[in-house]
């Protein structure tokens, strides 16, 4: 097998080009068990993902996961799917759209294209697509604002593994994080605002829910600095909110399997808070910049249940950040800070006009 990839065909007058790749986790292809199975397999691989020693880890993943996990977790898709597809792709390709739009109204006009980690459409085959079409310089955005080995390292590493094997290797650079990001936090905050418009502002009985994806707490011991990031995230949208200690809780999602995970866990602080005395439940996920399963799911359905259930009165899930426009104004500007001295299109086609026109100038001279 060959070490490299082959290289597309290259022209030496082909100006050189820069892209953006908006990054996502991924979804399956349809809410199907098939889908899934071959979707988790993936995704339950990554050894950033389970940090379980592997041979263990292949025996349950295959022998017990793959056979009982895709038909329930198909069934929760089916709950939320689009008539584009999954909710996820669907928010992503839009925000990969608009944002070329407006980075084209600030005079970039850069190739912008969005990826999955897990599924389709996969990391390498986005770069290679780049590539063959002139790409030498590339942005990668993992669309995970706060920062996780579990999450963001897993696209620096799919992205690296494909440098690796790539000949001619283009200039890539990576976003880390945006958890405390001034434009991404504004935009956090419009939203809540923008809800409570219609809702009206809390009052003493009433809690702002601030639930992150839950992560084993073993991997805070081992120095990932999600927890932290999450913490502060949460912390500066309750200073803008002005809310108080006592108006605002932090909690974490999407716990799986029996060990310890980051805590207080989402599901269980909506019971004890309804049982308390608390009648309204407003609840906003950060971590997520589109909506997804984990959100309009496990959150806005299945979290109303556990509220209501526990004798809660008024639930209201807030969405994702998704295509809202202060969200996609603070993208452009997170975007454009990274790509600091890299040209678009229009000014590297000018350079290249300009350099031809001082080449055939320097030859009629000659002449």
């Amino acid at each position: 097998m060959p070490r490299f990839f082959p290289e597309p065909p290259h022209r030496h007058d082909t100006p050189a080009a820069t892209a953006v790749v908006l990054v996502n986790l991924g979804t399956p292809e349809a809410p199907t068990a098939a889908a899934l199975k071959r979707y988790l397999r993936q995704f339950l691989s990554d050894p950033r993902v389970v940090e379980i020693p592997r041979p263990l880890w292949w025996l349950i993943l295959n022998g017990i996961i793959l056979n009982i996990r895709p038909k329930k977790s198909a069934a929760k898709y089916a709950a939320v799917w689009l008539p584009e597809g999954s909710p996820l792709r669907v928010h992503t390709e839009r925000q990969a759209k608009l944002l070329a739009g407006y980075l084209g109204q600030r005079g970039r006009h850069l190739q912008v294209s969005w990826a999955m980690r897990y599924g389709s459409p996969s990391i390498p085959k986005v770069l290679d697509r780049l590539k063959a079409g002139g790409a030498t310089r590339i942005l990668l955005v993992p669309m995970y604002p706060q920062y996780s080995a579990s999450t963001t390292a897993t696209v620096i590493d799919e992205a690296c593994h494909w440098l690796s094997k790539t000949r001619n290797q283009p200039e890539l650079r990576f976003i880390r994080n945006f958890h405390d990001n001034a434009g991404y936090l504004d935009a956090l905050e419009h939203s809540v605002r923008k809800h409570w418009q219609g809702t009206g502002q809390l009052t003493a009985d009433g809690r702002l829910i601030i639930s992150f994806h839950g992560l084993p707490r073993r991997s805070l011991e081992l120095g990932d600095p999600y927890y932290c990031e999450c913490q502060k995230t949460g912390r500066l949208l309750a200073e803008r909110l002005n809310l108080k200690a006592e108006q605002y809780q932090i909690c974490f999602q999407s716990r799986f399997g029996k060990a310890e995970w980051l805590q207080p866990y989402t599901a269980p602080t909506l019971q004890t808070l309804a049982k308390e005395g608390v009648r309204r439940i407003d609840i906003i996920c950060p971590g997520f910049t589109a909506d997804c399963l984990e959100t309009l799911e496990e959150i806005a359905q299945e979290g109303r249940a556990d509220f209501l259930a526990a004798g809660g009165k008024e639930y209201h899930y807030i969405p994702a950040l998704n295509e809202e426009n202060p969200w996609l104004q603070a993208l452009t500007d997170l975007v454009e800070s990274h790509l600091g001295g890299w040209p678009s299109q229009a000014q590297t086609d000018q350079a290249s006009l300009t350099a031809t026109a001082g080449r055939a100038a320097k030859l009629g001279a000659r002449t």
